[in-house]
């Protein structure tokens, strides 16, 4: 597996997660002042810049070389329509997704930032919409439950005006041993704030790893939790803690294949197919919709579990 940084227990607070990072189209920067005195350097640093991005391209794509993402036996429940973002593709409008969460969404244990789950998801997603304009925000800050992410819910994802929110959740619960009736309640409040606000909503569920796996029995409600919860509010949930647990019990995939050595954050691997097989339910639940076509009437029709 590729080398992975170093990565601090997750109920750690992390500085790094003050500055978010965005990835989406590019746009065009501010006209530069700046005075290049030799075009010999200036060609130096371009075929370095350049030769980085190949690199960077290339681990990507190396990155299933050894172990192939593939989906449980019976694929990946459907997690039902999303309806704002097949709107906002079918008519050729600008997708915003944000990626809310913990440390598993701010990428820790990723060898760097090209490698965390929203960054993968994007690329991924550019591939299936390769004219669509489509920007994911990280919005992951290491250490942080419901409780944390409910104090900066507006003004780190409400006020992006996003179209689709995929929010993980329920780890540092686990392992900060929370009450689950509390989590549950922060996070159909959550819920409805977002909905509220016009966009779709997609929950992660805790990753199956030695560190939440040492607390079966917390985990194991943690995740029925957030099952009910979106069963009761007729939204997705991406099942990580069981697509995780196949990867191991059903594909024999040793743990640390897709975990980090602290126990707990998945490494490029994990990311990459977590971000694989979550990208395929987007798609698969906005219909395989053509860009410029009017949106099926199904695809706009919530779509029970």
């Amino acid at each position: 597996m590729p080398p992975t940084q170093s990565a601090p227990a997750q109920d750690a607070r992390s500085d790094t997660a003050a500055t978010p990072i965005t990835q989406g189209t590019a746009r065009a920067p501010a006209a530069q002042a700046a005075v290049v005195a030799d075009p010999a350097q200036q060609r130096g640093l371009t075929e370095r810049a350049i030769d980085k991005v190949k690199t960077v391209a290339k681990s990507a794509s190396d990155v299933f070389s050894r172990v192939p993402c593939l989906p449980p036996k019976g694929g990946v429940p459907s997690m039902g329509s999303l309806p704002h973002v097949a709107k906002k593709l079918a008519a050729g409008e600008p997708v915003v997704i944000v990626a809310f969460g913990s440390s598993s969404t701010q990428g820790w244990g990723a060898s760097a930032p090209e490698f965390s789950y929203p960054s993968r998801l994007l690329a991924q997603l550019k591939g299936q919409y390769p004219t669509a304009d489509i920007t994911v925000i990280n919005r992951g800050k290491g250490g942080e439950d419901a409780p944390e992410m409910m104090k900066r819910l507006q003004g780190a994802v409400l006020d992006m005006n996003p179209d689709l929110v995929i929010w993980q959740v329920g780890t540092n619960a686990v392992l900060r041993n929370l009450d689950p009736a509390e989590t549950g309640m922060l996070v159909e409040e959550g819920i409805s704030r977002i909905q509220a606000a016009g966009s779709d909503v997609v929950l992660v569920d805790p990753q199956y790893s030695p560190r939440v796996t040492e607390r079966a029995e917390s985990a194991g409600r943690m995740v029925s939790l957030l099952r009910r919860i979106a069963s009761l509010r007729r939204i997705g949930i991406f099942p990580r803690f069981e697509v995780m647990r196949d990867w191991h019990e059903k594909q024999a995939i040793p743990v640390d294949d897709f975990v980090t050595a602290d126990g707990l954050h998945m490494n490029d691997w994990g990311y990459a197919c977590f971000a694989q097989l979550l990208g395929d339910d987007i798609i698969r639940s906005v219909g395989q919709i053509k860009l410029g076509r009017n949106v099926p009437a199904e695809v706009l029709t919530y779509r029970p579990m």
